[in-house]
This record gives structure tokens, C-alpha cells and sequence, in this order.
């Protein structure tokens, strides 16, 4: 029987995936537990405008996250934070300031897991982050280190 699974099942396959189980395995197992439905005329149907569906939400994510970046590349983060002689800093300026300054200052909204940091940013200057905005876009934000005052 032709089952299209509607969630990852381990050693049989991935959600939306068509696979050829036996009859009893799938009325016993796949179909009671809703891990599947029959692969008739209209699941598939579905199947094939769900796949379209996420195709097209993935594109717009994709031109998203490419114009974010654009605009991330002209933008500058001022942070500032307590020095003492020499320009060391006491402590260190995480992705969280980072993530809260860039949204006082630009107004938009970026997640501070998505701030690639190499090391810990622990003295005044000017410096360039990553920020991973999709799997396949990677934008370059400009965050200045400023001393309080």
C-alpha cells in the first residue's frame, strides 16, 4: 500500500515523503497513530499543493532575508559600554546588546542567536558582525564601540 507520511518516522522516511509499506503495517501502525494517510488521488493532490505552498514561502524568505541584509550593510550600531584606561572594557559586549541596541537604533528587530560573534568584543572600536539571517544569507552589521559616558 502507498502511504504519504504526514510526520518523520524513523527507518520508513521524512514527512511528505510517498513510500510503499505492506497492507498491515499500514492499517495496524502508520494510519491509526496518524503518522500517514493513503496515497489516493486527492492526498496527493494535497500533497502536491502543500509542497508548492512551501516553496513559495521559502522564496519569500529567501527575499527577505536578501533585502534585510541590504539594508543591514548601510546601518551602524552604537554601543557603549564602561572602559578604563587604555580602552579596555570592563566585561564584554554581547550579541544581546548588540541585538537590543540595533533595535532602539534601526527599528527593526534582529535575534540575538542569529549574531555570530568570533570572540567576545572586549575593547572600544569598530568592528563587524555576522548576522545569520537564513540558511543561505549571511549579512555584515557595523557596531561601534563607544565608551559611556
Amino acid at each position: 500500500m502507498k502511504v504519504i507520511l504526514l510526520e518523520d518516522v524513523k527507518k520508513l522516511g521524512k514527512k511528505g515523503e510517498v513510500i510503499e509499506v505492506s497492507d498491515g503495517y499500514a492499517r495496524n501502525y502508520v494510519l491509526p497513530k496518524k503518522l500517514g494517510v493513503e496515497a489516493s488521488g486527492k492526498n496527493m493532490n494535497d500533497l502536491k499543493l502543500q509542497k508548492a505552498n512551501k516553496e513559495k514561502v521559502e522564496k519569500e524568505n529567501l527575499e527577505a532575508a536578501k533585502l534585510m541584509a541590504e539594508q543591514m550593510e548601510k546601518d551602524q550600531v552604537v554601543v557603549s559600554i564602561k572602559s578604563g584606561e587604555g580602552g579596555r572594557t570592563f566585561g564584554s559586549v554581547s550579541s544581546k546588546e548588540i541585538a537590543q541596541s540595533y533595535k532602539e537604533q534601526c527599528g527593526k528587530e534582529i535575534d540575538k542567536k542569529k549574531i555570530v560573534l568570533p570572540e567576545p568584543i572586549k575593547s572600544l572600536g569598530v568592528y563587524e558582525v555576522s548576522v545569520k539571517l537564513h540558511p543561505n544569507v549571511t549579512g555584515k552589521l557595523k557596531v561601534k564601540v563607544t565608551e559611556m559616558k
